[in-house]
């Protein structure tokens, strides 16, 4: 399955729950409830471009399935990870949470699970093909 695509976001669960257990502070949190993420996607057999557009910020992270690369957090943190594609699923450890994203039909499906002292939190996004 492709991820190749332009999207935006739809719907999510648990995002303010989640934002605050990997640190993003309450101001940003607050200015980024109500925007809608766009998610661009180019992708070229095992190699992909992923940019998100935030709030005052534009997020972009290049790997190539199954090779070491240097990524960025949400947090403006950089870290040295491998992504990995199981299942049509993109997989990526981030240093506070993992990151599972799937193309089902014209829907990017995102699910980043963080950890913490009360338990795990899911923070589920979908963004519509656009």
């Amino acid at each position: 399955m492709s991820f190749a695509g332009k999207y935006e976001l739809e719907s999510q669960e648990n995002s303010d729950e989640f934002l605050k257990l990997i640190g993003i502070p309450d101001d940003v949190i607050e200015k980024g409830r109500n925007f809608k993420v766009i998610t661009e996607v180019v992708q070229d057999g095992n190699t992909f471009v992923w940019s998100q557009t935030y709030p005052n910020k534009t997020m972009t992270n290049k790997f190539i399935v199954n090779q070491e690369c240097e990524m960025e957090t949400m947090a403006g943190k950089k870290f040295k990870v491998t992504v990995t594609l199981e299942g049509g699923k993109l997989s990526v450890r981030f240093p506070k949470y993992h990151l599972a994203a799937e193309v089902c039909g014209d829907k990017l499906v995102e699910c980043s699970t963080a950890s913490g002292e009360q338990g795990d939190v899911t923070m589920k996004r979908i963004s519509k093909r656009i």
